[in-house]
């Protein structure tokens, strides 16, 4: 651990050593359960990072069972993917009898509904992972079913989405504040405020970056023919490589833009006196991402199962915390405990932690 750790208010006291037993042999009963064990090996491990971190001196606790996980997942599958299944046949159907305008509205319809269900998603897993993370035997929770966030998550998303995404990093900040402006822990609210201004910037580079790559094609080949003649090989291959490296700088790009939102998101949040910070710069995510690939290449895939343990490490080494914890004002969370776990998340594939 090291000294800036040592002064921060949280801490991860783990290592990849203790945690590669876990790791391996939640691996090998997925393998014989034929995935089934996965909603419990997710719980092993949960259990074993929330108990490695500390805040101001003290471990979280994961509380959260592998039946929880698993009731979620199938309550979904039954209520979401047997009427979206059966949706596809109507709509085909719909289109074999020249319907076609029917078939388009009710598939517009099926995409609205999904972005409602992934925006209530967002914030159910939130809200339960809060209510099963204790600290102090403190609790986090919310009584807020989150059916009016779902609402506001589609309308936002789709304002956000308007004029080829330009309000994204509005929509981005706006509903980070929704969500967490809903939830508590313990006695006390969290409040959010995070700001679309000081990150839209980078976001714009998404924009400047296509442009000048196509100018700058469209003058290679302009350069190439200006001799008579068609584009020359060389153009064309030219225009290829700008293409490669172009894709390669929108991935960066995309990485600084994120990294500046958490700062920006995080860096917006406070619960009574207490205020947070999330200090990862782009070079620290760049770093984070070239070990994960390095580390599953040089395992053949194996490293896989470390990833989750990484991730967590991370977000916890540059998560930072001020001001003051008054323990006899933090009292038990009196909202509801959700009964089940994340299965909507988990059925639109979004994040093991």
């Amino acid at each position: 651990m090291t000294d800036e750790q040592a002064d921060s208010a949280f801490r991860f006291e783990g290592n990849w050593r203790e945690f590669a037993p876990i790791a391996f042999t939640n691996l090998l009963l997925m393998i014989v359960t034929l995935g089934i064990y996965r909603f419990w090996a997710t719980t092993r491990e949960r259990r074993y990072l929330w108990d490695r971190t500390r805040f101001i001196g003290a471990p979280l606790e994961w509380t959260g069972t592998g039946k929880e996980l698993l009731i979620g997942f199938v309550l979904v599958l039954i209520l979401l993917g047997l009427p979206l299944f059966a949706l596809q046949f109507v709509a085909q159907g719909l289109m074999l009898r020249g319907e076609i305008g029917s078939a388009i509205a009710l598939i517009l319809t099926a995409y609205a509904a999904l972005l409602y269900l992934y925006g209530l998603a967002r914030y159910r897993t939130l809200r339960y992972r809060l209510s099963r993370t204790f600290w102090h035997g403190i609790r986090g929770g919310s009584d807020d079913q989150g059916w009016g966030y779902a609402g506001t998550a589609l309308w936002k998303t789709a304002v956000g989405a308007f004029i080829l995404g330009v309000f994204i990093p509005w929509s981005m900040t706006s509903l980070w504040n929704d969500r967490w402006n809903r939830l508590s822990f313990g006695s006390h609210r969290f409040e959010a405020s995070a700001n679309w201004r000081p990150i839209i910037g980078r976001f714009l580079l998404f924009y400047l970056l296509p442009i000048v790559g196509c100018v700058g094609g469209i003058g290679v080949v302009a350069g190439s023919m200006a001799g008579g003649g068609g584009p020359t090989p060389a153009a064309f291959g030219a225009i290829i490589i700008g293409a490669i490296v172009g894709y390669a700088v929108m991935g960066l790009i995309a990485i600084v833009y994120y990294a500046a939102f958490l700062r920006e998101a995080i860096g917006s949040l406070r619960l009574n006196q207490i205020g947070f910070a999330f200090t990862a710069r782009t070079t620290d995510w760049i770093k984070l991402i070239l070990g994960h690939i390095g580390l599953i290449v040089i395992t053949l895939g194996i490293g896989l199962i470390f990833i989750g343990y990484r991730n967590w490490s991370f977000f916890i080494r540059h998560l930072e915390a001020t001001g003051e914890v008054d323990l006899a004002t933090l009292t038990q969370s009196t909202t509801e405990e959700p009964r089940q776990g994340e299965g909507l998340l988990d059925a639109f594939d979004v994040g093991a932690f």
